[in-house]
């Protein structure tokens, strides 16, 4: 009675108080009251256009926040992709389909390499004449040779200096390196500005346990739904979150409670698994560099009639490092469980561990091959710079490993939903065996599952310098991987007995894929500044490296007073002193915020002897 009341005499003073505006304030009022209310609803529209929203929410209602946190970053992944993808098309693919067409009178430019002997320009792809064999084009399909090397998948069909359009001249070489630049920086900033944020939410969570409680108890439920269906999703998201709390706190309480003889042989355990786990990582990466060796150098040599043996050895690599990433995982999920560490702790170590075996795996194979591109010893590389008896286009064959990758990731993948997950789902539903009911159904990993993403995104970064419509391949892959998640997902496996919190899953996946994105810097700096491009094939035949492209432009287009100012910032005197400016500033910073956080540590510790003083009352 009292709370209708006072909504009555709430209403009859707005009432007063409009009866006095004129009229164009109550049209303005009236106008922003409709504005508000459409652009509501034109939100609320816009949710359900957004991918997998039901499908996601759905997942996180079934299955808690840590599973539903995989399928939000599998989908962010497909967008990143996607645009990455338009970027690489627009700039690099699209001008020689233009050109290619004669579309708005444009007409493409070639220039001969200049000062250059004349074996360095021979390159000859092996394309399929004649009958053919379906063999032979799934053959090509699985390793981006015969007719998939010529096509605009691969860096050596960009062989143009520039496209004219009309009057306009479009420089290929700068945008071919520039668009590269433009993905990186978007995924950079990207990744960079959800970390901020999520660091932010983890932070606010860690300094204050109870005010998360609080939160979830008292204002965790949304009042506006109305479906039961979406009712029921909601009381289990919360239900999962609060299991998560509750079980870490229990977990910190139990760790708090140890001995100094329980902490000695704990500490002293784990000293021995990181030295088993070390000798495991050491071990691939030495098969890895054994194996890409003998691929490269037998796979080209092969006889091409016998073409599943060569199809073999030049997939060696890809199943040498797939091998590694699925056995090695199991070895540092079983070792996980005799560390003692909390649910949280557990994902983030054995996901930081994987993701430094499936990233260095990655760089081990790059720097095998450029051991045979650039590193050949006599007078292999003399005339050119790198060998190109062997790689008279290199970027197309990196492109190639990359490719050869990305799709063994894939089939991988597949395979084990078909004949791995399902399988084991029918014999624990129709096997009475003890052996096969001890190994019940299946939980849904969720450090495995993101680091499958986490590494076939990083070779998307790598590859796509050398094959620029990878993303593409990419996107699709991601999108079909959603579903078929989704399947296993709700067919095969059953809810987590430990959960996992949502907001710290969140922020840690969106940090380890930023370290694949430096990571992947690393292979993309040198092949763009230090080997030497290929003369025979590609945008950057006529410069020694791709970089060089950025100099010549300029010298060729800049008065000498912006040649000096330009070459001084990039200039070792200029960079050291920035560098140092930038510690003392990021030093301030650190300072100050330690500043703060002790002050916020002091005004809740008095909050706290407020709420705890009865003559304050």
């Amino acid at each position: 009675f009292n709370l209708t009341s006072c909504q009555n005499t709430g209403r009859m003073r707005k009432q007063a108080d409009t009866e006095d505006l004129s009229r164009w304030e109550k049209w303005r009022i009236t106008s922003n009251k409709s504005w508000k209310k459409t652009l509501s609803e034109i939100k609320d529209l816009t949710s359900y256009l957004v991918l997998w929203q039901r499908d996601i929410r759905s997942i996180e209602g079934k299955f808690g926040a840590g599973v539903q946190s995989y399928f939000s970053f599998l989908r962010f992944l497909v967008l990143l992709n996607f645009i990455i993808f338009i970027i690489m098309f627009s700039f690099v693919t699209l001008p020689i389909i233009i050109s290619k067409y004669g579309i708005f009178n444009s007409t493409v430019a070639y220039m001969s390499p200049k000062n250059i002997d004349d074996i360095c320009t021979i390159y000859e792809p092996s394309t399929n004449e004649g009958l053919v064999y379906f063999y032979t084009y799934l053959n090509d399909l699985l390793s981006g040779t015969g007719f998939l090397e010529v096509t605009s998948l691969f860096y050596g069909y960009y062989s143009i200096d520039a496209v004219w359009i009309s009057i306009m001249k479009y420089n290929f070489p700068l945008a071919y390196l520039l668009a590269t630049f433009a993905y990186l920086a978007l995924s950079f900033c990207w990744l960079l500005k959800g970390s901020v944020e999520g660091f932010k939410n983890h932070l606010v969570h860690d300094a204050d346990p109870f005010q998360s409680y609080c939160n979830k108890v008292f204002a965790g439920w949304d009042f506006c739904i109305t479906d039961p269906s979406a009712a029921r999703l909601k009381y289990r998201s919360l239900k999962y979150e609060l299991q998560t709390d509750l079980q870490e706190e229990k977990l910190k309480r139990k760790i708090a409670e140890r001995t100094t003889k329980e902490k000695q042989r704990i500490y002293s355990l784990r000293i021995f698994i990181n030295i088993i786990v070390l000798a495991v990582l050491l071990g691939c990466f030495y098969s890895i560099y054994r194996v890409t060796v003998f691929s490269q150098e037998n796979s080209s040599g092969a006889d091409n009639d016998n073409s599943l043996v060569n199809l073999f050895v030049q997939y060696l690599p890809s199943v040498v490092i797939t091998a590694a990433n699925f056995i090695a995982p199991l070895i540092f999920s079983f070792l996980i469980r005799l560390e003692d560490y909390t649910p949280a702790f557990e994902i983030k170590l054995t996901l930081l561990r994987c993701v430094f075996l499936r990233l260095a795996s990655i760089g081990v194979l790059l720097l095998s091959l450029w051991s045979q591109i650039a590193g050949c010893g006599g007078d292999k590389c003399k005339p050119c710079g790198y060998n190109y008896k062997l790689y008279p286009c290199w970027e197309t064959d990196v492109g190639q490993e990359m490719y050869k990758l990305m799709i063994f990731d894939f089939i991988v993948i597949l395979a084990m939903a078909l004949f791995v997950d399902f399988p084991r789902k029918l014999l624990v539903t129709h096997c009475s065996c003890k052996l096969v009911q001890m190994f019940g159904y299946k939980e849904f990993e969720i450090s495995g599952n993101v680091l499958e993403i986490i590494y076939g995104q990083t070779i998307c970064w790598i590859g796509t310098f050398f094959s620029p419509l990878l993303p593409a391949i990419a996107t699709i892959k991601y999108f079909i991987i959603f579903y078929i998640k989704k399947i296993v997902l709700i067919h095969t496996c059953k809810s987590a007995a430990r959960p996992i919190r949502a907001s710290s899953s969140n922020f840690f996946f969106l940090v380890v894929l930023l370290i694949g994105l430096l990571l992947a810097f690393v292979p993309l700096a040198v092949s763009i500044a230090h080997i030497p491009s290929s003369k025979a094939c590609g945008v950057f035949r006529n410069v020694n490296t791709s970089w060089e492209v950025i100099p010549n432009l300029i010298l060729d287009k800049f008065s000498k007073g912006w040649q000096q100012f330009l070459f001084g910032i990039a200039s070792e005197a200029f960079a050291v002193p920035f560098f140092v400016i930038l510690c003392i500033i990021v030093f301030y910073v650190v300072a100050l915020a330690r500043a703060h956080k002790r002050v916020i540590e002091q005004l809740r510790e008095q909050l706290v002897l407020v709420r705890s003083d009865p003559t304050l009352h």
